[in-house]
């Protein structure tokens, strides 16, 4: 039976860096325009660990009742294992839910961008539904391009955007690399995951893409990734290159993957994975604001 600081460490692999790298990243590039507001970033980083949080509670929740964990390769699930009640966990994930709405609120009535309200709702029901409800988009495929638009675009796009008002190409390109980094961790997940989604109907884009093409998937994110870090530097300082130390945890990452290990050697994957994009976020941070200096 799991524990819950198992399931902790495991979702740690998830949440942090898909929450704080891409405020980081839109607070770079609203920076490199004279207009970053520590304020918005703070509220925003809540925004974005609490979805975070709360998706991962109610993936935990969802994959848990349906049966699709009670094999799981890697870090165990708090309902799949038995450690927490389906009541307790769905709980969980509707209270990260909450306050990543009233944070939002906040951050509306300080910009008065009414219509980023809808936004938020929108982005609290691709949480919940990517494992939940009846017709779960996680099962049929969608997930990393889910992952690519709300963790991704959304995430650095918004951020930018409540501090400047405007979008510009460096924030476009700095949302779709930490959209891709994001990707590639969900479809490192699902390759491991792949075996055991397959028989309990879970149909990933791993199951539907097999082995080979998946692995193949996961190193062009690294590449569009890679590229896309070049083109903000391009746009804003040279000192952005300090974002590519995510390369140091990719190129073991990238080894792993092209190895052909499975199961519960991808788990490291993972884990250096996360690590490439919170380093791609925070080196764009850092290297901008060193850059602007």
């Amino acid at each position: 039976m799991a524990t819950v600081a198992e399931w902790v460490e495991g979702a740690r692999l998830r949440t942090l860096p898909a929450a704080v790298a891409p405020v980081f990243a839109g607070t770079a590039t609203a920076h490199a325009r004279g207009l970053a507001s520590p304020t918005l970033a703070g509220l925003a980083m809540v925004v974005a660990l609490a979805l975070q949080v709360g998706v991962n509670y109610a993936n935990d929740y969802s994959d848990g009742t349906r049966g699709a964990d009670t094999d799981r390769v890697g870090p165990q699930r708090l309902v799949g294992s038995g450690a927490a009640s389906p009541a307790v966990v769905r709980a969980a994930a509707f209270g990260c839910f909450a306050l990543a709405a009233i944070t939002g609120l906040v951050v509306v009535l300080i910009t008065q961008h009414w219509w980023l309200v809808a936004l938020g709702a929108l982005s609290i029901l691709a949480a919940w539904f990517y494992t939940g409800g009846d017709h779960p988009y996680g099962y049929h495929g969608l997930g990393e391009v889910m992952v690519f638009i709300f963790f991704g675009l959304v995430a650095v796009c918004g951020t930018t955007y409540v501090m400047t008002d405007t979008l510009d190409v460096a924030t476009v390109l700095a949302a779709t690399g930490i959209g891709s980094l994001a990707c590639a961790i969900l479809v490192a997940n699902n390759l491991r995951d792949a075996p055991t989604d397959a028989t309990v109907g879970k149909r990933t884009l791993a199951t539907k893409l097999g082995d080979r093409r998946t692995r193949l998937f996961y190193l062009l994110l690294l590449v569009v990734a890679a590229v896309c870090v070049l083109g903000v530097v391009a746009l804003t300082t040279w000192w952005a290159l300090l974002a590519l130390a995510m390369l140091a945890p990719l190129a073991p990452a990238a080894r792993i993957i092209a190895s052909g290990v499975v199961g519960l050697e991808l788990v490291r994957v993972l884990k250096l994975t996360g690590i490439a994009e919170l380093f791609c976020g925070l080196g764009l941070l850092v290297g901008v604001v060193i850059g602007s200096a």
